[in-house]
């Protein structure tokens, strides 16, 4: 079969699960789910390749099979030691199939989750947080235009913080927040509704921009090889 045979090929099956992907416009269908199994299908094998050749296998060869002549022996020691660790906790995962021993695989799972939870925390205060209120200063102590905006943003970062939280107490037999933090929450609640509309439109107008040009493209794949 010719390389030119393949690419024909290739372009056909692309565009035709690109139709099935998007026939899910018309409701949930069975060419609909096809085309999200073998997504599911080739997005799993080639993220277990990529881990295998671009992670395990690296992490194996600069640990625990290091070399002792470059390293040292004392050094060697500890980084067998830390290359080890992934898979003691691969390993107390393991046993989480059976009930009996399920509470041994939770240790590794509370690791995971540890650790997991510590990275994200970090990251979202230095990558997010932070930032964020210091935008949120500067734009406030700008002139004009970028006054109203830092007041703006100001108020729908407190008002949003505001709706976010759960505190409230028990008022004629009902669950009720405080007065002056129900209007607060009802603000904040408005900009996540904006904020939600606005991500929604973009969205859609992205999709359908995405739809056109890839069956486009697809299309005019196809119609230059049958041609040629």
């Amino acid at each position: 079969m010719t390389p030119e045979t393949l690419d024909l090929i290739g372009g056909w099956v692309s565009l035709v699960l690109t139709l099935m992907v998007f026939s899910y416009l018309l409701g949930d269908n069975f060419l609909y789910r096809i085309a999200v199994h073998v997504l599911v299908g080739v997005a799993a094998g080639y993220v277990a390749v990529v881990a295998v050749e671009n992670v395990i296998l690296p992490w194996i060869n600069a640990t625990l099979l290091a070399d002792p002549a470059e390293v040292g022996e004392t050094t060697l020691r500890g980084m067998r030691a830390v290359g080890a660790v992934p898979f003691l906790i691969g390993t107390l995962l393991l046993f989480k199939v059976s009930a009996r021993l399920a509470p041994v695989g939770n240790l590794g799972l509370a690791l995971l989750i540890g650790a997991g939870t510590a990275v994200a925390v970090i990251g979202a205060a230095r990558g997010t947080i932070i930032p964020l209120a210091r935008e949120t200063g500067q734009a406030a102590g700008g002139e004009g235009g970028a006054l109203i905006e830092g007041v703006i943003l100001i108020i729908g970062v407190i008002t949003t913080l505001a709706y976010f939280q759960y505190l409230a107490t028990a008022r004629d037999g009902r669950i009720r927040r405080a007065r002056g933090l129900h209007v607060f929450s009802g603000v904040g609640q408005a900009f996540v509704v904006v904020t939600l509309g606005a991500l929604y439109a973009g969205a859609i107008l992205t999709s359908l921009t995405i739809f056109s040009g890839v069956f486009r493209d697809q299309l005019e794949f196809i119609l230059d090889k049958v041609g040629g």
